[in-house]
This record gives structure tokens, sequence and C-alpha cells, in this order.
């Protein structure tokens, strides 16, 4: 995944800065760079709206030249324009100063005095690397934006969000319906809260040679397909199912509903086999509610261990209904030196939230965390930050793929590689849904993926699953809807 693009890196501020830099050096003038950019912002307005006054917002940076750019090319198209400037006219330098001598519009001190609920604002004050919270003029703009639902369009990122952690920088942010964004996201476009006063969400092509990300190297991705699709394997004529893995579900003594909602979950993203481990009071509802599946029946800890001796196992999930008790650490120990790829989800998490140490221990680099934010902060509870960095340094100390789960699921390995999830709709917040994706990325594993695809492959069919399925969705039917979403 780390050479690929497929138009899918989320460059930060920094690297975008350097993109932009890089396509000068490579004889793209940056004037022209801004007067694509302004153009659809323009361009954009125009599509979605029908035609009535626009007020312009502008910074005193470059992003206010996007915005003079876009002002000029909406009243060429006979739009009405205001435009308003935070600063003075002639305190505009460079790239800016040249698309504002463009204006031949008046340009007055930034406010919205005059403008109407009903008419559209472009908020081209502040860009993505905001430093310190709005105040004053810029403040009062954007509160009234917010307090009388005006429809808004940001340039690069809503005035006063973060484009790296995608959080409000001090206590206000444009709350906007679209934002137009160039050649690449920013990880401040997925995260939340940022996701959220985003709106929709275009990425533009500007002229920035796709050359330049060879310089950047960007280390963050938004998952998609693009990006793991070719590691699936294929079914052939000649195909049988050892070729496809045999994946090991490590079933609870009571919550019987866990394992076989993991157990399904791999069978239906294409585990060639999957074994459920029961325990003998859970033995019969597995084997009667999943005849798909093998079901072992676990008379003492020996049989498991005995179990992982078979050498066509090859991944093993272990934690949905667990429980939180020593016979939950020892097979997650005995699963890592078995040498196994492994999933420890929830009890098998909490089960070392007193000794996270030895839970780092075991199989390196062979292993996947899937907390939600509770059991992370009891495995990583002195990591503090966005939810990109701290999902980058959990995945260090762990020396193991993290998948932070949530409505903006972060997936980080320890080498600092990351992508983030934005297609995770509201109704997976549901009992079982977790254990269904413990069961996808098991199955994942078992065909051959490597833990990082595994989890990124698995969150995305998860969350597309659940869209396919539609709102009333409970985590038994996220299986069968699957097949659809691979």
């Amino acid at each position: 995944m780390t050479a690929q693009d497929s138009g899918l890196s989320l460059l930060t501020v920094e690297e975008m800065y350097r993109a932009d830099q890089s396509a000068v050096a490579q004889g793209v003038p940056g004037i022209q760079l801004m007067e694509t950019a302004g153009r659809t912002v323009a361009d954009a307005v125009m599509a979605r709206e029908e035609c009535r006054p626009v007020w312009v917002l502008c910074g005193p940076g470059n992003n206010g030249g996007d915005g003079f750019v876009a002002a000029r090319v909406l009243q060429e198209a006979g739009w009405p324009v205001t435009v308003r400037l935070l600063g003075a006219r002639e305190s505009l330098r460079g790239d800016a100063a040249h698309h504002a001598a463009l204006w031949t519009g008046p340009v007055e001190e930034l406010s919205v005095f005059g403008a109407e609920p009903s008419d559209i604002v472009i908020d081209a004050l502040f860009g993505a690397g905001l430093a310190r919270g709005l105040e004053g003029l810029a403040k009062d703009a954007v509160q009234w934006v917010n307090d009388n639902g005006v429809t808004a369009y940001a340039v690069d990122v809503p005035s006063g969000l973060s484009g790296d952690t995608g959080a409000v920088v001090g206590d206000i942010a444009l709350q906007a319906k679209v934002t137009v964004t160039f050649f690449r996201a920013k990880p401040g476009h997925l995260l939340l809260p940022g996701r959220l006063f985003c709106g929709e969400l275009l990425v533009t092509d500007i002229g920035i040679p796709e050359t330049v990300l060879g310089e950047i190297n960007p280390r963050c991705w938004r998952n998609g397909p693009r990006l793991w699709a070719d590691k699936l394997p294929r079914r052939e004529p000649a195909s049988h199912k050892y070729r496809f893995g045999h994946a090991l579900i490590s079933g609870g003594p009571e919550l019987v509903g866990a394992s076989i909602l993991a157990a399904r979950a791999a069978l239906r993203v294409g585990a060639g086999l999957v074994t459920i481990a029961a325990s003998p009071a859970a033995w019969a509802a597995c084997a009667s509610a999943l005849p798909s599946a093998i079901c072992r029946r676990m008379e003492s800890e020996a049989d498991f261990f005995d179990l992982l001796r078979d050498g066509r196992i090859n991944s093993v999930a272990i934690g949905p209904g667990a429980g939180v008790t020593a016979a939950t650490r020892a097979r997650v120990q005995a699963a890592g030196r078995s040498g196994k790829a492994l999933v420890l989800d929830a009890d098998a998490l909490t089960a070392f939230a007193e000794r996270p140490e030895e839970l780092f221990a075991i199989a390196p680099a062979n292993k996947i965390l899937t907390p939600h934010e509770g059991e992370f902060g009891r495995l990583f509870g002195g990591f503090e930050g966005d939810k990109l960095s701290r999902s980058r340094a959990a995945a260090a100390a762990a020396d193991a793929v993290v998948l932070l789960k949530g409505a903006d699921t972060v997936i980080a390995e320890p080498e600092g590689h990351a992508v983030i999830c934005n297609n995770a709709p509201p109704w997976l917040a549901t009992a079982g849904s977790g254990d269904v994706l413990a069961g996808l990325i098991a199955g994942l594993l078992a065909q051959g993926l490597s833990p990082f695809d595994a989890a990124a492959a698995g969150a995305w069919i998860h969350g597309e699953a659940a869209s396919e399925f539609g709102p009333g969705m409970i985590a038994q039917d996220l299986p069968d809807a699957v097949p659809r979403a691979i």
C-alpha cells in the first residue's frame, strides 16, 4: 500500500505546501495554480446553486487570493458578488496581490453587514494551517454565517479548522455546505469533528503534477479499494478451499452470538474454512447456528492449545465474547507463540489493561489490535493528541497494526503509515458490529493479506456493507451484506 496513491493520498498542510512549491519548481506558475483553484470554487457554486448574491470573504493570504479569483469568475458569469477583505488590500503579497488587482469591483472591510440568510458565502479567510482560533471580525463573520444557516462554500478548509487534525483550533469554525480543496485532501477533512464542518468535499485538479508525490512520499491515505483490492485472491476454476486460508475464532463461554457473528463474517469475506473454538456450554448453539463453520468443542484450555498446532489454521481472532479472564490472556499468548496472524479485539485487549506491555510483546508485527476509544484508553492512556497521531504512537508502542474504531476509524502500522476511513454510516453503532469487523479481518488475514491491508480492507467492507443494508441494520445483517459490498 505504501507505494500506491490512486488519488487517495492525504497530505498534511506542510506536505501540501511542498507540493505547491514543487509544482512551481517544475514550471507551473503560482499565479496559474491560484487562478485554477479559484475557478474550481466558482464552478462548484455555479454547478450547485441558482444565481443569487454571493459574498466572498477574503483573508490576507493565498486563501484570500483564491477568493478574489472566485469572485471575478462569478461576476463575469453574471452573478452579483460582494467582496469583503480581512486587512488592507495593499498588504496583500505575491500571487494573492496579483489576483486581487484583477478584481475591478469594490473591496471593503470584512463584514457580512447587508447580507441576507438566503445569500451564498464563500469562505476564503484562512487556509488549512491556521495556528490560532478565530477572533475579531473573522470570528464575527463566521458566527453570523453559522447562526443564520447560510449556504457556505469553504476554500481548502472551513475557517477555524486544522487541516492536519480536523480539530476546531479555537472555539468556532465555519459550517460549510461544500468544501473545495486542491490536488489531494488533508487528514482534517476526514477526521472528526472536521469532517462534519466540511460538508461535501470536492478535491479538484489545479495542475499540480502527480510526480510531486514521489518527492513527498505521503504516509496517509483515505481508505478505499484502490489501495488493496488487487491483494484479494480471486476464485479460479481450479481453486480449492485450502487456497483461501483457515481462520480460527476463539469463542467465549457464554456470549455465543459474538463468535458466531465473527465466524459468519470470516466466511462471507472469503476464508476457505472457519473454525469456532467453543466451550461445552456454547458448542450446540454454535454448531446449529452456523453449519458452514467447523465447531470444535473445547473441554479444556489444553484443547485450544492443541488446536493452534494445526498448521492449516493461519489466522486467529480472539476477543468477541471471550471474557476478561486469565484464560483469555493465556489464549492470546499461546496464539502469539504459534506464529499465526492475530486479530485481538474487545476482551482480548481489556484482559491486558493492567499489563499492556505483555500484550505489546506478543507476536511482533503479526497482530492487529482493534480497540474502541474506551479500550484504547485502557491500553494507551498516556497518549494524547489527535486521533491520527495517537493511533500512530500506539502502533509503534505495541509493534502492531492498530485499528482505532469510530466514525473516523484510523488504521496505523508501526512505521507510521496510516489510513482514515470515512465510509461508516451511523447505524454501525450497534451491538455486535465490532465482532463482525474482527471476523472480516480474520478472514482476510487467512487469505494472505498483510495485517495492514487486511485491517484496511476489513474496515472499508464493514462500512460499505452497512451502507448497502441501510438504516435499521443490526449486526447479524452485516455478514450477508458483505458479498454485495465486495
